[in-house]
């Protein structure tokens, strides 16, 4: 990299047609910031425009004090000028030449004869070294994506643009690659946008995320914010969560707030919502203690597969399990509440129960304080 100042990437797109962008981002110099969200939202878009790949009819890019783009003062930089390092999803390297000559192809800042020694000092960088005599073709897919990778930063970036770059490895050599590219990430002090529809992927890798549907930014922040606490109903759904109730504020007292779901009422954290007001409710896994009903239907005290007894204020839910799949070493579980339509979805260790059947009666407690309330259904 060079010794330049790294900067900021500041980015806001607005259009209508012909990809409908409502989009905002920041993403500061070392972060990785992930955008998320369904095929066809428009994430590949917003880093081609940022590229200078593609028009947009009202925008402002910046890195730091450089200006790439603003649609409303005239500069709008061509991509030879924006020192933008960008990998493609298929990686799109020239197969017609060695790994060496694509590398120096993207060198046009560098003297000619300090190429061939920069491209092999950025293959060793990661971990391609003595490979740069052989053609794309006769790589492993894995071997393609690093050079890929190794090709963007020879452009001595700004800023790294990431579009899917782990969708065409399997799972063995994804997971390789997500460790080298973090370990490359302690020595890029530029910011680096990884377009992605795999959570997993974002919580390995990303430092933020921004989640985009149909064009349109719906929340941005730190990954365990918006993975923890998302904004909407939504940004829920598309982050893949599953206990997600549509519920209606009862009342508020001794710093608890009750909601009305189905027939049944769950206890929340306070809020400050009138009675009435609808909202959606997160159940995450982690809020969930199972307890095994005994005799006249009381429940036990003991736990099933989670932590010991937890004197925060809870519901008790009656339930009754109605799926079990063995995940490895889970059992994946889907519970039937007694008066509540939607079931609870959770994992629990294997051996946590030998009696965990469909069928089998339990109760599920509920931890107030670990429920996430979103506004609206």
């Amino acid at each position: 990299m060079s010794d330049r100042a790294a900067d900021t990437l500041a980015v806001r797109l607005e259009q209508r047609a012909p990809v409908p962008l409502d989009v905002t981002l920041r993403c500061g110099a070392g972060e990785l910031l992930a955008l998320i969200g369904p095929s066809g939202s428009g994430k590949t878009s917003v880093l081609r425009i940022i590229a200078g790949l593609q028009p947009i009819a009202r925008g402002r890019v910046t890195v730091g004090d450089r200006v790439w783009l603003d649609s409303a003062h005239g500069p709008r930089l061509p991509a030879r000028r924006r020192r933008v390092g960008l990998v493609f999803q298929h990686y799109a390297l020239f197969p017609h030449v060695d790994v060496r000559t694509n590398l120096t192809l993207a060198m046009g800042h560098v003297r000619r004869r300090e190429r061939a020694a920069r491209a092999d000092a950025l293959l060793e960088r990661v971990n391609m070294e003595g490979l740069g005599a052989r053609r794309p073709p006769t790589l492993s897919g894995g071997q393609r994506q690093r050079v890929a990778l190794a090709r963007a930063l020879a452009r001595d970036p700004d800023v790294l643009l990431l579009d899917e770059p782990f969708s065409a490895v399997d799972q063995q050599t994804r997971r390789r690659l997500y460790r080298e590219l973090a370990r490359l990430r302690t020595s890029l002090d530029i910011p680096v946008l990884l377009v992605t529809h795999d959570l997993h992927e974002v919580q390995t890798l990303a430092d933020s995320v921004a989640v985009i549907r149909r064009g349109t930014t719906l929340q941005s922040g730190a990954v365990d914010d918006v993975v923890r606490r998302p904004a909407s109903g939504s940004v829920a759904r598309l982050l893949g969560h599953q206990n997600l109730f549509r519920a209606h504020v009862l009342d508020t007292a001794g710093g608890i707030t009750r909601y009305r779901v189905g027939d049944s009422v769950l206890a929340g954290p306070a809020g400050r919502r009138e009675a009435g007001t609808p909202v959606t409710l997160l159940v995450p896994p982690s809020a969930i203690r199972l307890e095994r009903t005994g005799a006249g239907g009381v429940a036990r005290e003991a736990t099933i597969g989670t932590p010991a007894q937890d004197d925060r204020p809870s519901t008790r839910l009656a339930a009754r399990v109605g799926e079990v799949v063995a995940l490895g070493d889970e059992l994946s579980l889907r519970l039937r509440l007694e008066h509540v339509e939607k079931s609870l979805r959770l994992r629990v260790p294997r051996d946590a129960d030998p009696g965990l059947a469909p069928g089998a009666a339990l109760h599920a407690r509920v931890l107030a304080d670990a429920v996430h309330v979103m506004d609206g259904h």
